[in-house]
């Protein structure tokens, strides 16, 4: 790849657009001055933005386009209404024609996917996307995966997921062997459902060099930094993630309410103030923004449409960090590699990966009481 890094920007996506994604982009540049930007968008909204924001204007290739996708688009009416001609699909599309290395919207999550997947297409080898999001915790951060992008997993599907985030781990983390585990309602191998059980066994057989799988993880794990890497499907995934952002506003609101209490109290923020900024620094959104679309023929980072521009930069660097060190060709190698190739294809394994976890049915009424 070229010394440039050539970042494609959905200008129109986010709760305020432009007026975000524009100051989000001088910011990573600054950091990153070896990014040029490839921009969509709509000029009239645009140009004034970038006439006061000169360190975009000038490294960057401006493209006009009236249509834009709607934050409550339905996915199927994002693509019919926007493929080909709205600012998302043609930031994904210029990933697609080698116009840029890797795209960055913030906008509508099921519109990006759906428009991603449809573009980009699968990787070889993989059945469904993911999205990766790095998450804070005790011991510094992890990825977590897959947070949204799909219900249900089988057990092929969970092994991608762990060779994939494993590949993003190195490159955020900087770790030459991750550790990864599957998350479960328990660590002992007899719990948990079937896929996941299964995809364990294969993780163990499959003798990965570039990971370290260290079995299941629980819910307390993720805060904790047990792992690098923490595998699970998209449904339970996202209801982790969402918890963990109402949970870190409920500590906030918490505190803001203590200090505020009694006089005492506010004294005695004054004196642990540099405490307490700590850890709002610790627990700001802002500076772990952006969850990375894992599995497709290209990178696309999706930032938190109601972030701001200092957010939005970080969603940025993300996305150079991707680029600048082939996430790609590390993904895909791990993918090839001959033991997991092996572990997938032993007959009791290809057997087993077939079921789902969305295909488990709760036991049947019983009628004889």
């Amino acid at each position: 790849m070229a010394q440039t890094v050539r970042i494609a920007l959905d200008l129109m996506g986010g709760d305020l657009g432009p007026e975000m994604v524009v100051p989000g982009a001088s910011i990573a540049r600054e950091r990153r001055p070896d990014i040029r930007y490839v921009l969509y968008g709509r000029e009239s909204e645009v140009a004034p933005l970038l006439d006061r924001y000169p360190s975009v204007r000038d490294f960057s290739t401006f493209h006009h386009t009236d249509v834009a996708v709607k934050m409550d688009d339905k996915p199927s009416q994002a693509l019919r209404a926007g493929r080909w001609k709205s600012s998302m699909w043609l930031a994904i599309e210029a990933v697609k024609k080698g116009e840029a290395d890797v795209a960055v919207s913030a906008g509508n999550t099921g519109a990006l996917m759906a428009m991603a997947t449809f573009c980009l297409r699968p990787m070889a080898g993989v059945d469904r996307p993911a999205i990766a999001a790095i998450w804070p915790n005790a011991r510094g951060e992890s990825i977590v995966l897959d947070v949204g992008a799909t219900i249900g997993a089988d057990a092929k599907h969970l092994t991608d997921l762990a060779v994939m985030g494993a590949a993003m781990a190195r490159i955020v983390f900087d770790v030459d062997k991750p550790l990864v585990g599957l998350l479960n309602v328990g660590v002992e191998e007899i719990k948990g459902l079937e896929p996941i059980r299964q995809a364990g066994r294969m993780l163990r057989d499959a003798g990965l060099a570039d990971l370290e799988y260290v079995g299941f993880v629980e819910g307390d794990d993720v805060g904790l930094g047990s792992v690098d890497v923490v595998v699970t499907e998209g449904f339970s995934g996202n209801i982790a993630l969402k918890t963990a952002e109402g949970t870190a506003k409920q500590i906030a609101s918490y505190l803001r309410n203590a200090m505020n209490r009694t006089l005492m109290a506010r004294i005695g923020y004054l004196f642990a103030r540099h405490a307490f900024g700590a850890l709002r620094d610790k627990m700001d959104p802002r500076k772990v923004n952006g969850g990375v679309f894992l599995g497709l023929n290209g990178v696309v980072i999706k930032s938190h449409g109601g972030t701001d521009g200092l957010g939005f930069a970080s969603a940025v660097e993300l996305a150079y960090d991707m680029a600048r060190y082939n996430l790609l060709d590390v993904i895909q190698a791990s993918l090839n590699s001959p033991g997991l190739v092996a572990a997938r294809t032993a007959p009791e394994m290809a057997a087993a990966s077939t079921a789902k976890l969305s295909s488990v049915k709760p036991p049947a009424e019983d009628k004889t009481a």
